[in-house]
């Protein structure tokens, strides 16, 4: 498993997961909003299925 996000691509997707997670505890979007653990783990791991998929990387340095 090769890295292939980037530290941007890292960071939108750790925040993101995160923020989708407390709203989903929160009550504010409901049970939906544990779709959050997905881009909460590919930017935790680094690595995307579906970028390698598409044979994309945002990671300068795996290139």
């Amino acid at each position: 498993m090769q890295a292939n996000i980037g530290t941007i691509d890292r960071a939108l997707r750790v925040v993101a997961g995160i923020l989708l997670i407390a709203l989903s505890l929160f009550g504010v979007i409901g049970l939906w909003g544990w779709i959050g653990v997905v881009p909460l783990a590919t930017g935790l791991f680094s690595f995307c299925p579906a970028y390698r998929l598409l044979g994309l990387s945002t990671c300068k340095r795996c290139q």
